[in-house]
């Protein structure tokens, strides 16, 4: 897998103008990865064996602008494109969310709401704010998919000023915080990525699957032409029939767009004389048998006149939290689709690998450290937490080319779980493997072994090579 790594870095080009430089990178992404400890620059200093060297070079890596994350994303977004053929459509994941910080004086970091917080009662911690888009990969196993980053990008707030500020300031604020706000960054990505797109001259359809965050005016009507968006709404959401423009009334007048109102989605999923259709997808290791109820060529206010729109409804999935437990029910879920010509199951699955960006942000701030990393430098602020997901993306690709991957032996508790999909502990269990097996000496000969069933266990002997590579994996 270190090989796909390296080539994927080669792929990258002029990511660093100098080759010291490029060399400095390889082993922090590296050590973004295999790291142990906190995610720091220190950390990946010890984790490359420099915690006795001058550690200034480090860093001004991110300092002084001297590696463009930005350009490893774009390596990985290429890479993603050439995963599948021109009529397969290229389903990419948006969302934001948070960084926990210490310091008040780390540049993006103010006071944001909790995700993990209770859901009566809402908490604050001190924070920044980032939007990620990650491309769903489909792997071989029927409908499963993996979602790979690529873009990352900081998402601050301004800064609010003090109650007796002069107006010139709040002036200024309030033009901030139009500027910075969440949902305009999300259409300034996706319009840089449509236009890179067609300067490569990728002919494969954009999707994009948002959450409810981004179902909104400011976002719907500032999506480039061309880009289905999936997204999930509220189910008391109006829409109206539509209708061919009319001419306006007798005395003139503005044309007539929207019919007569429709019902809501949640009045659509309680009326039983509209029958509900069934569509399988793929979800949570296995596929699923899907109750959907549709409504098509649907108008909102909020797109606009001229668009015309696709409702879904997915009726709620049945579920036992244990075995012999009665059945229980999640909540319904409401979509819609700005394309209605897409294929309804095409757009359910769409929708449900949209869950991969969410298991994206978790191995990132879990078993990557993303964020942890103390600097105040605006740049390195910025630069090394996405230095960090493009390292993450690219070992996800790297493995999605290794396509005969041999992993480490499973644990004993994980050998019934053989058949699902490789983890990213695993895949990060692997890098360290071969990375680290020519610098213990006696090699990995005999590096595990098992007792005949019928002889009793003995005193365990602490086996080093086996304890580093499965300190992480579980």
């Amino acid at each position: 897998m270190i090989e796909s790594f390296d080539q994927l870095l080669a792929e990258a080009g002029p990511v660093c103008a100098q080759q010291r430089s490029r060399d400095r990178l390889r082993s922090h992404l590296l050590a973004q990865l295999v790291c142990l400890g906190e995610h720091t620059v220190t950390g990946l200093l010890s984790t490359t064996g420099q915690q006795f060297r001058d550690w200034t070079a480090a860093y001004r890596l991110y300092a002084r602008d001297r590696v463009d994350s930005r350009v490893l994303l774009d390596t990985v977004r290429r890479g993603v494109e050439q995963t599948a053929s021109d009529d397969t459509p290229l389903v990419v994941a948006m969302d934001d969310s948070i960084l926990r910080k210490r310091g008040r004086k780390i540049p993006g970091s103010a006071w944001r709401p909790d995700p993990l917080g209770a859901p009566f009662q809402v908490n604050f911690v001190w924070a920044q704010r980032v939007l990620q888009m990650a491309a769903a990969v489909p792997e071989e196993l029927g409908g499963a998919a993996r979602t790979i980053p690529m873009d990352f990008a900081l998402a601050p707030t301004a800064d609010r000023p003090r109650p007796r500020a002069c107006a010139e300031e709040w002036k200024h604020y309030r033009r901030e915080r139009k500027r910075l706000n969440i949902n305009r960054l999300a259409v300034s990505r996706l319009e840089t990525l449509v236009r890179q797109r067609r300067e490569e001259r990728r002919t494969r359809p954009l999707w994009i699957t948002v959450d409810g965050r981004f179902t909104n005016k400011t976002f719907l009507k500032g999506v480039p032409t061309g880009v289905a968006i999936i997204g999930r709404i509220r189910g008391d959401a109006r829409f109206h029939e539509a209708v061919r423009p009319s001419n306006g009334s007798v005395r003139g007048g503005r044309p007539r767009w929207y019919g007569q109102a429709l019902p809501t989605p949640e009045q659509l999923r309680q009326d039983d004389s509209i029958p509900w259709q069934t569509v399988e997808a793929f979800a949570a290791g296995r596929r699923h048998t899907f109750k959907i109820k549709t409504l098509d060529r649907v108008r909102w206010r909020v797109t606009g006149a001229k668009q015309t729109l696709r409702v879904i409804v997915i009726a709620p999935l049945a579920y036992r939290p244990r075995q012999g437990a009665r059945l229980l029910y999640r909540k319904p879920a409401y979509l819609i689709c700005t394309d209605p010509t897409l294929p309804l199951d095409q757009v359910l699955q769409a929708y449900l690998w949209r869950w991969g960006i969410e298991v994206n942000f978790r191995d990132e701030k879990t078993l990557l450290g993303v964020g942890q990393a103390r600097v105040r430098n605006p740049r390195s602020a910025s630069h090394l937490p996405a230095s960090a997901v493009a390292a993450y993306a690219m070992l996800l690709l790297a493995a999605h080319r290794s396509r005969r991957l041999s992993l480490l032996p499973l644990p004993a508790w994980r050998r019934d779980r053989r058949g699902s999909r490789i983890t990213t502990a695993s895949l990060i269990n692997q890098l360290r493997c071969e990375l680290w097996a020519h610098s213990i000496n006696g090699g990995l000969d005999d590096f595990s072994s098992s007792l005949p069933r019928t002889l009793k266990s003995h005193k365990p002997h602490p086996h080093l090579e086996s304890a580093v590579f499965y300190a992480l994996a579980g």
